[in-house]
């Protein structure tokens, strides 16, 4: 695996590194050793903030965790990878009959799919609800209006711009976000 460590008003210190690269490094036996994970720390206040990126095969494996403490939030980030990685594994066991293949593209190695993980039940992802309501076009900020009125965080439209779906969403900041679609 290939470690980019960045820092945003924060040194990245031996002592850091060797922690991340520890830490993050037991991962090592699910991934190719082309793979990247992408780590920026930043400090805004007290809050001691870590971020890593992994992408695979066309999707994104992240996590994001502020404490206090710098080496907390490097653990608690550990914790929710790996997490993310037994649901993403039965994901790909699950698509591919059982049966995947560590040659198919992906950034894994074939041990990732070897190794029995134990998936607890709060791991699995289950539907528990499906709504439906009619999408009516509006603009980007008449959605954020809406999405405000109902209290939600997020909110699905038809852009009156474009034609096409797009989700608005609150931010952690207080700010709002836009979702486009894009098709490659």
């Amino acid at each position: 695996m290939k470690f980019i460590i960045s820092g945003k008003n924060i040194e990245v210190t031996p002592g850091l590194r060797d922690t991340i690269e520890q830490k993050l490094g037991k991962l090592e036996r699910y991934f190719t050793p082309e793979t990247e994970i992408i780590v920026t720390l930043s400090v805004e206040k007290e809050r001691q903030k870590i971020e890593v990126t992994i992408p695979v095969k066309g999707n994104i494996i992240r996590s994001e965790q502020t404490s206090s403490d710098m080496y907390v939030s490097i653990d608690l980030v550990e914790e929710i990878i790996e997490r993310q990685l037994r649901k993403y594994k039965n994901k790909l066991v699950a698509r591919s009959q059982g049966h995947p293949t560590a040659s198919s593209g992906n950034a894994f190695k074939k041990e990732f799919f070897e190794e029995e993980i134990d998936v607890s039940e709060d791991d699995e992802i289950r539907i528990v609800r499906t709504k439906k309501f009619g999408i009516k076009p509006m603009f980007p900020e008449d959605a954020c209006i809406q999405m405000e009125l109902l209290g939600h965080n997020f909110f699905v439209f038809s852009n009156a711009e474009t034609d096409e779906v797009n989700v608005v969403y609150k931010r952690k900041d207080g700010t709002f976000g836009l979702i486009e679609p894009e098709f490659n």
